[in-house]
């Protein structure tokens, strides 16, 4: 048996950012990345990075160059070298007390000491595959794989032998504050031009009969469409959850227009994928949506399990007209949704290499385990008191730059005498939807019984 005991160690990381892209565009900017003191990732010493992007005081989205992202991860690794973890080595089916994470919150804000890495990453979790209630211990355990925590090249919370990004606590409880509120819409991020921008640049294409010029005509597009607006729905967006979402869309959308490779042979850029004089009238519109498999439950309904988690990429095609952007309006574009069929293939390849999309991933996690926690009241019936996490003004997270807009930056690709354009688009699920279709399952009680067998006197986590 293993026991994760609670060491003080790294303050908590703060690690932000924001991000970007549209129709026709994408963004290019320096790199900028500042700090401040803060429960999250990067409180202390961070910068805003998440996904290689950040954002500055001005809401305007940055990216960051690879030596900045090296000097985040070289400090931090000091810090952890200083105060090393107890997370141990890799385990299949790691198991986390959430009363003793609040219990660990409690005295680190009672007593102003900084929180250990396993409890800012929920016991070194990869992925949350279970839920189990004990009312006898008034506990919620939450358990999945999980690894011993380390600091990637970005400076970010990874499993020292898989690589992946690790669940965090501060996502977790943006999920539980923000959870109640995204019953209606999700939670979910969208970039787009405004509609103003998208007229300017129908004036621009449909005066411009030739392209002689491609350098001076994307300098004309950039101008015509002017910024481009981010909205976040369903969770605040100054949180590292919020900057998730953001940077994942934006990364999908760079590698589907051919601004950063997949690093996948089967994940060509979109744009790649279009024949010699298509028309480039149409602007498709990607975004990402979860999916899982129905939960499974035990009788009592005291033991949840979590299967068939996966992202999928879906499109639609808009219509640029004289008045502007008519969303779902334009022709069926085949091309699109070849492109999106191959990166719902290979997004879990693509996940292992861009760790932006396992981030992704450990926020769908979190947001349905809380979705799960508050339909099914797990808290009230293990008489566990979540409220410490829950007010903030006792526990006060990190607040990142909120992203509002990018700089517009045209990008294309030749066919024939064609120049094909880029898209907007978003992510979105809805945590609430996964609980509709619940199965009972026989093997979910068994692994409860287990896990509160295993459990320690002491020790935040067990195996």
């Amino acid at each position: 048996m293993r026991i994760c005991t609670q060491r003080n160690v790294l303050l908590a990381l703060r690690n932000s950012f924001a991000t970007t892209c549209c129709v026709a565009v994408f963004l290019v900017a320096g790199n900028s990345f500042f700090t401040e003191q803060a429960f999250g990732q990067g409180g202390g010493f961070g910068a805003q990075a998440v996904g290689g992007i950040s954002v500055d005081i001005n809401g305007i989205v940055r990216t960051i160059e690879p030596g900045s992202l090296a000097s985040i991860a070289t400090q931090r690794r000091k810090i952890l070298q200083e105060n090393p973890p107890e997370t141990g080595r890799r385990r299949e089916l790691q198991k986390v007390s959430l009363k003793r994470i609040v219990a660990e919150v409690q005295r680190a804000v009672t007593k102003d000491e900084p929180l250990s890495p396993e409890v800012l990453t929920l016991g070194g979790l990869e992925q949350i595959t279970f839920v189990f209630v004990d009312p006898d211990s008034h506990d919620v355990i939450l358990a999945g794989p999980s690894d011993e925590v380390s600091i990637d090249g970005n400076g970010n919370f990874v499993g020292q032998n898989t690589g992946r990004p690790l669940l965090l606590l501060e996502d977790l409880i943006v999920a539980l504050r923000a959870i109640d509120g995204a019953r209606m819409g999700g939670m979910r991020c969208s970039i787009d031009p405004t509609p103003e921008g998208v007229a300017q640049l129908q004036k621009v294409l449909t005066s411009t009969k030739q392209m002689t010029n491609p350098q001076q005509m994307f300098q004309a597009m950039e101008e015509a469409l002017g910024p481009q607006q981010i909205t976040v729905g369903g969770v605040p967006a100054d949180t590292h959850f919020a900057q998730v979402l953001v940077a994942a869309d934006y990364r999908m959308k760079r590698i589907g227009m051919g601004l950063e490779p997949s690093g996948l042979t089967k994940l060509p850029s979109y744009l790649s994928m279009i024949p010699p004089g298509q028309t480039a009238t149409t602007l498709p519109r990607f975004w990402l949506e979860a999916q899982y498999s129905p939960i499974a439950r035990d009788p009592d309904e005291l033991g949840w399990k979590l299967t068939g988690r996966k992202m999928v990429c879906l499109t639609e095609t808009d219509l640029l007209a004289q008045e502007g952007m008519l969303r779902g309006r334009g022709r069926a574009d085949k091309n699109a949704a070849r492109w999106c069929e191959q990166m719902t293939a290979s997004y879990d390849d693509l996940a292992s290499s861009k760790p932006v999309f396992s981030e992704l991933l450990n926020c769908v996690d979190l947001g349905v385990v809380a979705a799960l926690i508050e339909s099914r009241q797990l808290a009230d019936r293990a008489g566990l008191d979540l409220s410490l996490l829950i007010d903030a003004s006792f526990v006060q997270l990190s607040k990142y730059q909120i992203p509002t807009h990018v700089p517009t930056v045209a990008h294309g690709m030749k066919r024939g005498n064609r120049w094909v354009l880029s898209a907007s688009g978003g992510v979105q699920f809805q945590p609430w939807a996964f609980l509709e279709e619940v199965v009972e399952a026989e093997d979910v009680e068994s692994e409860r019984l287990l896990a509160l067998a295993a459990r320690p006197e002491k020790g935040l986590c067990w195996e």
